[in-house]
């Protein structure tokens, strides 16, 4: 096993977002300027550039670049080429895809960073970072993050559901159910005393009670629309 390996950890949901500064194709980076100014990021991993599965997620999220922007969410891209391989690639996008990669890619041929999330796993490759996904809030804390193998392109779809639901949560104290999207109701918190539960078993105002602990209601407004 690598010295790399027995220093790597996952950073857990709600702990702080490592912060690092690194080289990328829009320059020197670090993820708390970013953070600072208020935007929430997603860092993701590729394995490697000039690979299909992974020209395929950078074409999609290159497509779906505004909705990112609409959602205050800076996306950062991370892999272990250097700048000038990151360049010709994403070069190389915009001529045979035609959509323009406005975004950051991170260069980590020291896998620095990988160190920092836990980008590298060795079952898989000593080099080669997985498809990882880390959501992280203007408090540069982590909120949600996904893990992929190689073989599986992302959901862009999903990973845009996923900011709208945390926007809508942090924004209206509530949580999501599954499958949920902009516009579809959404969870209360339920009742922490009997007498709220038996309130809220009586409840006949804007809430859609099911039984004493499972409550929906409708928002005026969605988060990212």
């Amino acid at each position: 096993m690598s010295q790399l390996a027995t220093e790597t950890r996952i950073p857990r949901i709600n702990e702080e977002a490592p912060d690092f500064q690194a080289k990328s194709t829009q320059g020197v980076i670090r993820l708390s300027d970013y953070t600072s100014r208020g935007k929430w990021v997603l860092l993701f991993s590729h394995p490697a550039d000039f690979t299909p599965v992974c020209t395929t997620e950078f074409v999609e999220f290159a497509r779906n670049f505004p909705e990112f922007e609409k959602r205050n969410v800076q996306l950062i891209g991370v892999s272990v080429d250097s700048v000038p391989a990151h360049i010709a690639w994403l070069r190389n996008i915009e001529q045979n895809f035609n959509v323009k990669v406005d975004f950051p890619v991170v260069a980590d041929l020291d896998q620095k960073v990988a160190g920092l999330y836990g980008l590298v796993h060795e079952a898989v490759s000593d080099t080669a970072a997985v498809r990882a996904v880390f959501f992280i809030d203007p408090k540069q804390n982590v909120r949600a993050l996904l893990y992929y193998p190689q073989s599986l392109g992302r959901s862009i779809a999903e990973i845009v559901r996923v900011f709208d639901a945390l926007q809508t949560a942090d924004a209206n104290a509530v949580s999501t159910p599954a499958n949920w999207v902009p516009g579809k109701p959404v969870i209360v918190p339920p009742p922490q005393t009997k007498q709220d539960a038996d309130a809220r078993a009586k409840s006949n105002g804007d809430l859609k009670v099911k039984d004493w602990y499972f409550a929906e209601k409708e928002l005026a407004t969605a988060v990212g629309k």
